[in-house]
C-alpha cells in the first residue's frame, strides 16, 4: 500500500468515525427525549442502536472503530424520524431500522472479528436476525401490554403483518449487504481485528 493510499484510508476512517459518532449522538438525544416523554419502548430501541454501534470502539478502545456511518444512519433514520414526526413512521420503517441493525451486527462481525461469512450466508444471517429481532420486539411489546397496559399489540393479524414486514425488510437489508459490503467492506478489516 502506498503512502497516498494509506493516507486516504486513515482520512476515510476519520471521516467515517466523525459521521458515525454524530449519528450516535443524535440517537442518544432521541432516547433521552423518549425517556422524558415516557415512551419507554422507543427509548429502549434507540438505546439498542447505540449499544450495538459503540461496541467496537469500546472493545478496541479506539473511537475510530466504527461501522460505516451510512449503515448506522439507515438504522437510526426511523428512530430519528419518529422523534420529529411521530405519527408518520410506521411498522415498515421500524423494521427497516431493525434490518439495518441486523446488518450492522453482520458488518461488525465481518470487520472486527475473525468471522468470515460468505455473501449468501450473510444475506440469510441478516434476514434471520431481522426476523428474530422482530420476534423479540413483539414479545417486548406484549409484555408492555400485559404489565404496563400500553395497548401496542391490537390483533394477531396485525402481528403477523409485522412479521411479513420484518421479513421483507430483512431481505432488503440482505441485498444491501450483498451489494454494499461486497463493494466497500470486502477487503477493509479494522486494524487489530482478529484474523
Amino acid at each position: 500500500m502506498s503512502r497516498a493510499d494509506l493516507g486516504r484510508v486513515i482520512e476515510s476512517e476519520r471521516a467515517n468515525a466523525w459521521l458515525a459518532w454524530a449519528v450516535v449522538v443524535a440517537v442518544v438525544a432521541v432516547a433521552a427525549g423518549a425517556t422524558v416523554r415516557g415512551k419507554v419502548l422507543g427509548a429502549v430501541f434507540a438505546a439498542g442502536i447505540v449499544a450495538v454501534a459503540v461496541l467496537p470502539p469500546i472493545s478496541f478502545r479506539n473511537r475510530r472503530a466504527m461501522v460505516p456511518w451510512e449503515i448506522l444512519a439507515v438504522a437510526a433514520f426511523p428512530t430519528l424520524a419518529w422523534a420529529v414526526v411521530p405519527g408518520i413512521v410506521g411498522n415498515v420503517a421500524t423494521y427497516v431500522s431493525v434490518a439495518a441493525l441486523a446488518l450492522i451486527i453482520a458488518v461488525e462481525l465481518h470487520l472486527f472479528t475473525a468471522i468470515e461469512m460468505s455473501y449468501r450466508f450473510a444475506v440469510v444471517f441478516v434476514v434471520l436476525t431481522t426476523m428474530a429481532t422482530a420476534g423479540v420486539w413483539a414479545l417486548t411489546r406484549w409484555l408492555a401490554d400485559l404489565y404496563l397496559g400500553t395497548g401496542f399489540l391490537t390483533t394477531e393479524t396485525a402481528l403477523m403483518w409485522e412479521f411479513v414486514a420484518s421479513t421483507i425488510a430483512g431481505v432488503g437489508a440482505g441485498i444491501v449487504f450483498e451489494g454494499y459490503v461486497r463493494r466497500r467492506v470486502h477487503t477493509s478489516r479494522f486494524p487489530g481485528a482478529k484474523r
